[in-house]
């Protein structure tokens, strides 16, 4: 394993960052994973996420004035979700420096959203304490300006249920009603099946996946598209 000197060394030109720290053993830190021992970066990402999301909601106000705040904090959760994170984290190459534990090294954690997206937030964290919030801010600018600019209209990033509801409510109708008519399958296996009743439609939307709330989305969405297909004849 590399020693302290050669990790602050390989870890201070970490490609893609953009940001040479001062006190390279703050990215070592930032770039270690619980399963590796303490101390790891759990406190650092603590820090990096209130840091993203501070300056991920500054950017999505300045770049959508018209856009209400809900609307923002839509958009806002899709630039801060693990998925985009990990994204990111692998344009950085950060897969190759976190050090893990020799049970996620053989499972393969350094592939995993889940580890790769902390270990962002981690390094967004150790920048604001190595260069202060300035230099943390230029540096989630230029991670995140690109994908903020690329998201569509909030409207769009809407789930079924939130449209269908909001339709209704739109038009001084019941809000939809959900039941869940059936379930079966092993715990690790479910099959859940439900309906959604909406009095603008002359029968219930149905709908089967494998967790609740997947099947009420889709059973929504079904109800959509049913007034949707009933209004253009």
């Amino acid at each position: 394993m590399p020693s302290p000197s050669t990790d602050s060394q390989r870890f201070s030109t970490l490609r893609g960052l953009g940001y040479e720290f001062r006190c390279t053993d703050l990215l070592r830190l930032a770039l270690t994973h619980r399963s590796h021992g303490n101390p790891n970066n759990e406190r650092l990402e603590f820090l990096g996420d209130g840091v993203l999301n501070m300056v991920v909601a500054e950017l999505l106000f300045h770049a959508r004035p018209d856009v209400p705040e809900g609307d923002l904090s839509r958009l806002r959760a899709r630039i801060v979700r693990e998925r985009t994170l990990a994204e990111v984290a692998r344009s950085l190459q950060l897969g190759d420096h976190v050090r893990l534990g020799p049970g996620e090294l053989k499972s393969g954690g350094f592939l995993r959203d889940s580890i790769l997206a902390d270990a962002l937030e981690a390094v967004i964290g150790a920048v604001f304490l190595d260069g202060g919030f300035d230099a943390s801010r230029r540096l989630v600018e230029r991670l995140m300006a690109a994908r903020i600019e690329a998201l569509p209209d909030a409207e769009a990033l809407k789930d079924s249920k939130t449209r269908l509801q909001e339709l209704l409510q739109a038009r001084a109708l019941k809000l939809p009603e959900y039941e869940v008519i059936d379930e079966r399958g092993a715990d690790h296996d479910r099959m859940f099946t439900v309906i959604c009743r909406v009095d603008a439609l002359d029968k219930p939307m149905q709908a089967t996946a494998t967790s609740r709330r997947k099947a009420e989305q889709a059973a929504a969405k079904r109800a959509l598209e049913a007034i949707s297909d009933r209004e253009s004849e």
